[in-house]
């Protein structure tokens, strides 16, 4: 009997050891926001939207990493910054250590793992998809499909560099890949303005992507 309890303790202690393994060899890299900064559009531009992904991260331990938020800007006359510039080469995985990409062609090009049930917060916690109440899977993102920004033209895909929470609108995804006859989970639709309310009325809560770029 005492032979047989050594065994039980032993062997639970071997899971938890490969259980902290794994999570040392799956650093979360990748999370969606669990709360935007309440003014729609207005991030307080890149520097702003990044200094949240890095609070959010430091909140529940993953601070050590260099975070950065998934979005591109626009400016006159030449391209931006690039989202998919901005967030490192991965592998990124998310709170519970499932894989979203192992680079950025990956994320890109062929990437089906971005999902309502993978697209999770920094603590692991589900974002309400379209069948939800209220619905918030319109993601900020101000990019192409490819992560580049939109071409210099007479419209504003990103709420001004993502400092506007009035005048106009930025280019969102949808993480959970359902609505409007468009499943992109970085590029589906423009909001219907910049101010928080706007932001609501297509399906949104002012959350974004945040990658782990170191």
């Amino acid at each position: 009997m005492k032979n047989i309890a050594i065994a039980i303790v032993l062997g639970i202690s071997a899971l938890f050891g490969s259980l902290s393994a794994l999570a040392e060899e799956r650093p979360m890299g990748f999370f969606v926001t669990s709360v935007g900064l309440g003014k729609g559009g207005d991030l307080g531009g890149l520097e702003g939207a990044d200094a949240h992904c890095q609070k959010l991260a430091t909140a529940v331990g993953a601070g050590n990493r260099e975070w950065r938020a998934y979005l591109s800007t626009e400016a006159p006359d030449k391209r931006g910054v690039f989202a998919r510039a901005r967030i490192g080469n991965g592998p990124w995985y998310n709170a519970r250590g499932a894989l979203i990409a192992t680079n950025p062609t990956d994320l890109h090009l062929y990437n089906k793992t971005i999902t309502l049930e993978t697209a999770l917060d920094e603590a692991g916690g589900r974002i309400k998809g379209r069948y939800d109440k209220p619905n918030e899977h319109d993601i900020l993102t101000g990019t192409q499909a490819d992560g580049t920004p939109y071409f210099p033209d007479d419209k504003d895909h990103t709420c001004n560099n993502w400092t506007s929470s009035n005048e106009g609108s930025a280019q969102v995804g949808h993480h959970d890949r359902h609505g409007g006859g468009n499943t992109s989970w970085n590029s589906a639709h423009p909001t219907r303005g910049c101010t928080p309310e706007a932001v609501r009325k297509t399906g949104g809560a002012g959350k974004f992507y945040c990658f782990a770029a170191d």
